[in-house]
């Protein structure tokens, strides 16, 4: 039940992701007088649309309401438009959500760079094209740097290695702790009550309990009685009952154990900073993590042509790393945003911020298909003083395209498998 849970958090956080992605584009197009044909919530098939218009206002016998000048009082209201009238075109922007809940939209007049129309995106001056295409990298970042700050303020998870905090600033509020089971003895009263590996013991005798020694020293104080032990197993807790060893044995309860915790710090003033300080350094342990696997692609795929065996070993544990490294919408909805879903919403909280700066780092890469790219091959022609034709772009952006949803394919295979 979790795990439907944590894929129906995964979905809708990555599509309000996207979502927020194509609303900076939305943003910095109308800022920048391109016109917006379509914001859309979702993927086609279309749900439901509506259109902006210009509405007459009537009183309740349905007669128009005048203003002074006696001219009728006109305002503008979203008004949802019929079925029969989806392919039609209209004078306002349309408003749509759609049945695929994958992601989201903006689409702008004239999206090709050689569309020279008035109100087209091709129209717009090079430094308005530039606000653009890049206003969904920064509306990324900075809907991570508001959930980071929010963290901070409220109680921020420590996951990176000198994760950014100021010192003089920062409170350690809590550190949840549970105490997992390693390895069950055979045999031993452990055994006996139906313990076994992975279980998370929480109490005893009805009393919470948060750590190995502890629960050790309990089982040496009560050695030879019965004891009520309270595990969760699955999410779900139920009660054991060992009758323990007596106190020459060997061991009372006859478990390993070991205790795992977390630890969160909460900043007041110094809130923003610490948000800012994190989302600079998991942008740049994300610039990083992506320089590693490309390095680890190359190489691995280069040392896989040598002649010693020993080489092409090592080609293969680099490549092997790669996979290990990515996941696609696949992994992080089936496996990634499950397990943080049990784990706490500041968890959850710290991985959407995650993600986020992700997509933002992802499109900023030259790659023709995203957003980095498209501006690149835009800056190069406009460098060269060349006309950048439709045609032209069309074909490198959907050769880039082609590749780009190839690597998805075959994430999303690599995905599957490891799930399962």
């Amino acid at each position: 039940m979790n795990i439907v849970f944590g894929i129906i958090v995964g979905l809708v956080i990555l599509m309000l992701l996207v979502v927020a992605h194509e609303f900076g584009h939305f943003i910095m197009a109308r800022k920048n007088g391109v016109r917006v044909l379509e914001f859309g919530i979702g993927f086609a098939p279309r749900a439901i649309a509506w259109v902006k218009k210009s509405v007459e206002q009537k009183d309740k016998d349905g007669q128009p309401l005048l203003d002074e000048k006696g001219q009728p009082i006109v305002k503008e209201k979203w008004v949802r438009i019929p079925k029969s009238e989806w392919n039609k075109p209209q004078d306002s922007m349309i408003f749509s959500l759609n049945w695929l809940p994958i992601g989201g939209f903006c689409a702008m007049d004239g999206e090709s760079d050689a569309d020279r129309r008035k109100g087209t995106f091709g129209a717009a001056s090079f430094w308005g094209k530039t606000k653009i295409l890049f206003g969904g990298v920064a509306m990324n970042w900075l809907v991570a740097f508001v959930i980071l700050t929010v963290l901070a303020l409220t109680g921020m998870p420590q996951f990176l290695e000198h994760q950014f905090y100021l010192g003089q600033d920062a409170k350690q509020i809590d550190v949840s702790r549970s105490v997992l089971v390693d390895k069950v003895v055979e045999d031993s009263p452990a055994d006996k009550a139906g313990f076994e590996e992975g279980d998370e013991i929480i109490a005893i005798e009805g009393e919470t309990v948060s750590s190995a020694v502890v629960i050790s020293q309990y089982g040496k104080d009560h050695a030879g009685e019965t004891v009520k032990y309270t595990v969760k197993r699955d999410d779900t807790e139920r009660e054991l009952t060992a009758e323990l060893n007596p106190s020459d044995a060997e061991y009372a309860l006859g478990v390993s154990m070991a205790s795992y915790g977390q630890t969160f710090i909460r900043s007041t003033w110094s809130a923003p900073i610490v948000g800012l300080g994190v989302t600079v350094q998991i942008t740049g342990e994300t610039f990083k993590g992506l320089g590693q696997l490309v390095w680890n692609l190359f190489s691995g795929v280069f040392r896989q042509f040598s002649p010693n065996d020993d080489i092409r070993e090592e080609g293969r544990e680099d490549l092997a790393v790669v996979g290990d490294s990515v996941s696609g919408p696949v992994g992080i909805i089936g496996t990634i945003f499950p397990a943080f879903a049990s784990t706490g919403a500041a968890n959850l909280a710290f991985l959407t911020a995650l993600i986020s700066i992700s997509l933002a780092c992802m499109n900023v890469l030259p790659i023709p298909a995203l957003d980095g790219g498209r501006w690149l091959i835009i800056a190069i022609y406009k460098l060269r003083r060349k006309k950048l034709t439709k045609e032209t772009e069309e074909k490198i952006v959907s050769r880039a395209f082609m590749i780009l949803l190839m690597l998805i394919v075959i994430i999303t295979v690599l995905d599957i498998i490891k799930l399962f």
